[in-house]
């Protein structure tokens, strides 16, 4: 009974000691908002998301940066969407309620798209590598998007599909989510106005394992190219059975394709598939060489997919709050929206719907067991 007594006074003495070294240590706590799956087969994106966000905290807080007279000290308040647009909504209104600054997410399109609106009616500002083109077509002055829309991906693979792999029979699938079933519309617009018709369209779901019924419903059309809108969790076994029903089309897909786990969970059969990023590769920016460095060396991996957007997108927020000495999101948004900043992954200005003025899209194909550049469209 008597280690039971002991043991709340020391915790609250311990956490009296470490709230006075707090405020000694900042006169401000601004906290930042982050969600992306941490849990189940889309955690691997959302770790790397949080891991490159507590390096921009860390390195914010390394900075000593004074806002507004107030010596600031930045702390992330991580939440796990599980990639569920109604848990999403959930973890939104929890961010709003812990007072966030600034929310750094959502990962999937249909958890954004929802939540946006959460953050837009607490005027919350949010930056999120979310590619669904509604996502800032609905006049929300806080919504943010961190990379290209799957208009500008979507166009690219379908010019890609067409001039390039002078593809003849294209099939494209989707898993029915918002990002899934945006960048197959966007897809079969772009291969429409290149000249190239699409023969099928099928439909699956984000959690299948077993694409049999439909590759063989395809396998008569002797696809040149079948385009997923999905997941790696799911194109890695599809590009399986597909060599196994002796259907020899090039997989091709968005940026959730382009991750090792894809390289990984395929085998010998990635080689020679697609997919296309929204953005420049890391190589070819300037900080970017020295981030993959710093990433891999902390963490003792390689960076899976937009972890370094998400580092961008913290970063972003705290230069607006300097340029506006505010930690106020009414004062800091006004100069977010017109932000010129050089970042590790783009050059951010954004136009009048939040969205990048200058998108690169970067098409990959996986070569030597890794994936390499073949285009990079602007």
């Amino acid at each position: 009974m008597r280690s039971h007594r002991v043991l709340p006074r020391r915790l609250a003495l311990c956490t009296l000691l470490a709230l006075c070294a707090g405020h000694a240590a900042a006169d401000q706590i601004v906290r930042i908002g982050f969600a992306s799956p941490l849990s189940g087969p889309q955690a691997h994106y959302g770790k790397d998301n949080e891991n490159a966000s507590k390096m921009a905290i860390d390195d914010l807080n390394g900075k000593g940066l004074v806002i507004g007279g107030q010596k600031i000290s930045f702390q992330l308040v991580t939440e796990d969407d599980q990639a569920d647009p109604r848990i999403g909504t959930q973890v939104a209104q929890r961010l709003v309620d812990a007072d966030v600054k600034a929310v750094i997410g959502h990962f999937n399109s249909g958890v954004s798209i929802p939540a946006s609106k959460i953050y837009s009616d607490a005027g919350i500002p949010q930056l999120s590598v979310s590619t669904a083109v509604p996502y800032t077509r609905q006049g929300l002055k806080t919504a943010f998007r961190l990379v290209g829309s799957d208009g500008q991906v979507g166009s690219a693979l379908g010019h890609f599909a067409v001039k390039e792999l002078k593809a003849k029979s294209i099939v494209a699938i989707d898993d029915r989510t918002a990002y899934g079933q945006g960048i197959a519309d966007e897809f079969i617009k772009a291969v429409q106005a290149n000249g190239g018709k699409v023969a099928r369209r099928e439909y699956t779901n984000d959690k299948a394992a077993d694409f049999a019924a439909i590759l063989t419903a395809i396998k008569p059309l002797k696809p040149d190219v079948i385009f997923y809108g999905g997941a790696d969790a799911q194109a890695a076994p599809m590009v399986r059975q597909m060599k196994r029903l002796g259907i020899n089309a090039r997989l091709m897909g968005g940026d959730m394709l382009n991750t090792p786990k894809f390289i990984e969970l395929a085998g010998a059969d990635a080689a020679g598939e697609f997919s296309a990023v929204p953005g420049s590769t890391l190589a070819s920016r300037p900080a970017g060489k020295l981030f993959e460095q710093r990433y891999k060396a902390r963490f003792k991996q390689d960076v899976v997919l937009l972890g370094p957007q998400f580092y961008d997108g913290v970063m972003l927020v705290a230069e607006a709050m300097k340029q506006a000495n505010s930690t106020d999101p009414a004062r800091y948004l006004p100069v977010l929206a017109k932000i010129s900043y050089r970042g590790v992954t783009a050059d951010f200005t954004f136009d009048s719907h939040g969205d990048l003025k200058q998108a690169p899209v970067t098409i990959s194909e996986v070569k030597n067991n890794k994936w390499e550049t073949r285009a990079i469209v602007r």
